[in-house]
């Protein structure tokens, strides 16, 4: 049977759903071409605000990467703005001369910025806010400094500016209206907005109407002029004040067409064979530039492209704000009326402002401010028309005190309906999240993003995602790699992680601060963690806080249950001599050490050393050249090496030499987890290289790499890497995968662990195919090594190490081990 052909004019986020749905439904039913303006793959233009702010990155918010295309047989032509549309011959031509027929097309081109015809306006460094190039465009100029005037305090305004100012400019916000984001706020809500935009330091301007973009000689922006004659210094102006839905294709087409492409209730255009999605269609006299509508409507073309008689009739929208730290949801109409009453909560101290409007006792809008839990639930009733009579008088307190008493709040999820919509972002309601949970068999917080896209993009309803699985899985739910990095925030590790960065936070303090830790001084979960943070965000500028370390690393030793040390030299690549065991004895004899051990790492421990010893024992032990083998580091532990071919008879390559190679330039890395490594000469694996965090097999053909082994509480084999052929190239991918774990594994995360969470793939792709990705990773840890490489027991034995011995009540001995 011979597949009907599919072309898609647009690739954003509308038409990335609509193909979701359509292989959903019937993988085979068509041969896809889509043709997009932009030169990239599709993306979540809701994440434009993280990537702006630096809380993320391009990559972090792909939707469909190039595999995924190969992977359905897609064909997608990147920088490829459609020029014709050839209804009788039913084709499709790009501006760059590629062409492609169709049996069913689909017009999803969006929507283009509003520009405000005001004199300057085509001055270089004015911008707008629409796409990833504008992002970029703002990012460069960011580094340059200096002061960014955005105009317009709706949704997209306030997000570039709260994104230029964490990038370090100084912003002006101008809003024509006497309130922000007036569309979607009430009067009060607008005030608490502009009063935490001024707390952040940006400087909000209401009534303000601008005159003129002011340039230099040179033709660059300089400042703006308003109408009653004040005058703004400004490197750049970002134009925030509405958009246009992008119909001029369909016009000229002969499509009807009047503010956007007009389409019925199939999502069919004037043309039986031309369906119309997303930003630049008009249905019912409404233009939507929210996301879930157009995810509704992706839905009905996907069923009416496989035969189907959907409808779309129209939606009902809710807003929520993407900026770090404010919270707020809007929906439905909260204009006053004779025919209307109000249902209001304030509390000052808590900056909780919450409004529900009621007509014909229905809930008709919503707008919370500070406390926005329960908005999917009000917006739920809100759609639905449901009669709030009998929950009058506690409605405003939420779903969860509906019945006189508080529940709890997994009780309040289990009781929203199939068809709740639970994530606004990505259009997915409780049912879809529920079903696809009991059919995968998903665990954890991850799994359920990655098969529903729920909370993957601004985060909002990760607890309502979280309450739901609680309510699915029971006992079997696992929290752990989801919830807060400890009781003083609400913060997990990656959002702190992202933060450290994109704030750069460079001491303890500055982050409890700036991220709103809830206790003074922090707790032996958040404090370690945070040393770790800003040791490896920061390198070659934070000063590591040794009381912010459990007992083992303060000391530079293992406490045993007696409340001696242990000390274990380092031994490169598992080898030793006579001059190095000679010292070793001497050591022993000469402070009466009372048990001596060979270790699963090819070194030696000296057990039962008294406390008060410990520097006198690494002076004599420095003497003979040994450094701390840093059995007690979240770090670098050994790598275990087995002969190879100096002494093997089965020995493929120098195993010994490169494990003392890989060792000598690692050592001193601090990392989430302990890592232990290890090299094996031949597959015969005498050293073990298959259970360990990063182990190499050498091979005729070169060099085996493998990752994520366990040996310990849980045990597992490696996963592949991958094959290099060079003792070189095996340095750089070992180095490289090293820095991609110490750079997004969480603090105590070990490496098997971190790359279930990640994915093998991604991992592969990042260091296996991806050259330039791999060797950023590699130079960042060669630098950071530069800082890392100091010998803990000489500095202490030297005296430039003067941290002391001091018992931290909070980083207990159970802590540590």
């Amino acid at each position: 049977m011979t597949k009907q052909k599919l072309v898609i004019v647009g690739n954003g986020m509308a038409p990335g759903r609509m193909l979701e749905n359509l292989f959903e439904k019937d993988r085979d039913a068509y041969d896809v071409t889509i043709f997009n303006a932009e030169p990239r793959v599709n993306y979540n233009r809701l994440m434009l605000s993280p990537v702006l702010s630096g809380e993320k990155s391009y990559e972090d918010i792909i939707t469909h990467g190039d595999d995924w295309y190969a992977e359905h047989g897609v064909t997608l032509h990147k920088g490829a703005r459609v020029a014709e549309i050839d209804r009788d011959a039913k084709t499709v031509t790009s501006e760059n001369g590629v062409t492609a027929s169709y049996d069913k097309l689909v017009i999803a081109t969006g929507s283009s910025p509003f520009i405000i015809p005001l004199p300057g306006k085509d001055l270089d460094g004015v911008l707008t806010y629409r796409d990833l190039d504008d992002v970029e465009k703002m990012l460069d100029a960011a580094k340059r400094g200096g002061r960014a005037v955005v105009i317009g305090g709706g949704l997209l305004g306030l997000e570039a500016a709260a994104g230029l100012k964490m990038q370090g400019m100084d912003v002006t916000v101008l809003h024509l209206m006497p309130t922000l984001m007036e569309r979607q706020l009430d009067p009060a809500a607008g005030f608490l907005l502009e009063a935490e935009f001024k707390r952040r330091g940006i400087d909000v301007r209401t009534k303000a109407n601008s005159h003129k973009i002011l340039g230099d000689d040179a033709g660059k922006v300089r400042g703006i002029r308003l109408d009653d004659g004040t005058e703004i210094e400004a490197s750049i102006i970002v134009m925030a004040v509405g958009i246009r839905p992008s119909a001029d294709l369909a016009r000229e087409v002969g499509l009807d067409v009047n503010r956007g492409v007009l389409v019925g209730d199939d999502m069919r255009t004037s043309d039986a064979d031309i369906f119309s999605l997303g930003e630049c269609v008009e249905h019912r006299g409404m233009c939507y530039g929210l996301v879930a509508p157009l995810y509704e409507m992706a839905g009905v073309i996907a069923d009416n492209l496989l035969g189907a008689s959907s409808e779309y009739t129209g939606s009902v929208t809710a807003t929520k704000l993407k900026v770090t730290g404010v919270d707020l949801y809007s929906a439905g109409d909260f204009s006053e009326g004779d025919d209307r009453e109000e249902i209001v909560l304030r509390d000052a101290s808590a900056g909780v402002y919450k409004r529900i409007v009621l007509k014909d006792n229905k809930i008709v809008g919503a707008v919370l401010y500070g406390e926005t839990s329960d908005g999917p639930w009000f917006f739920d009733l809100l759609k639905k028309g449901t009669d709030v009579s009998d929950m009058r008088e506690t409605l405003i307190f939420g779903q969860a005190y509906q019945g006189g008493s508080p529940l709890d709040p997994t009780a309040a999820v289990a009781a929203l309906p199939d068809d709740a919509e639970i994530c606004g972002c990505n259009g997915v309601c409780k049912g879809k999240i529920v079903t696809t949970i009991k059919a995968k068999g998903l665990t954890t917080l991850d799994g359920v993003r990655a098969h529903t896209k729920a909370s993957n993009s601004c985060g909002t309803c990760t607890g309502l995602v979280e309450q739901l699985m609680q309510v699915t899985l029971g006992d079997a739910y696992n929290p752990a790699a989801v919830t807060p990095m400890c009781g003083c925030t609400h913060l997990g590790h990656d959002e702190v992680r992202r933060l450290i960065k994109s704030k750069e936070l460079k001491s303890i303090p500055a982050v409890m601060q700036e991220l709103e830790w809830t206790t003074s001084g922090g707790c032996a979960k958040c404090r370690p963690a945070l040393n770790y943070y800003l040791v490896s965000d920061w390198p070659d500028e934070y000063a590591d806080d040794y009381q912010s370390r459990f007992i083992n690393e303060r000391v530079h030793a293992n406490i045993q249950k007696d409340g001696t040390y242990s000390v274990v030299p380092r031994m490169w690549g598992g080898m030793t001599s006579s001059k190095e065991l000679r010292a070793i004895a001497d050591v022993v004899d000469k402070f009466n050490i009372p048990a001596v051990k060979c270790t699963g790492g090819q070194r030696i421990d000296m057990l039962g050393i008294r406390k008060e010893d410990l520097p006198a024992v690494w002076a004599d032990l420095g003497k003979a050249g040994f450094v701390s083998g840093q059995a007690y580091a979240k770090g670098l532990r050994t790598v275990k090496t087995c002969v190879g071919t100096d002494w093997c008879r089965f020995g493929t390559q120098d195993s010994t030499g490169l494990g003392i190679k890989l060792e000598k330039f690692m050592w001193g890395s601090w990392t989430p987890a302990k890592l232990k490594m290890a090299v094996s000469g031949c597959p015969r694996n005498c050293a073990e290289a298959t259970c360990k965090d990063i182990g190499i097999i050498c091979v005729d053909s070169g060099y085996e790499i493998h990752f994520a082994g366990a040996a310990g509480l849980d045990i597992k084999g490696t996963e592949v890497l991958g094959l290099v052929k060079t003792e070189d190239e095996a340095i750089e991918h070992v180095a490289a995968l090293t820095q991609m774990y110490r750079e997004q594994g969480h603090y105590l995360e070990r490496i098997y662990k971190w790359a279930k969470r990640i994915g093998l793939e991604e991992i592969r792709r990042q260091i296996m195919d991806d050259e330039a990705m791999r060797v950023a990773y590699f130079d960042r840890f060669v630098f950071s090594q530069k800082f890392a490489q100091v010998d803990p027991w000489s500095e202490r034995v030297s005296g430039k190490d003067k941290h002391e011995f001091k018992p931290m009540a909070v980083l207990t001995k159970e802590a540590a081990e």
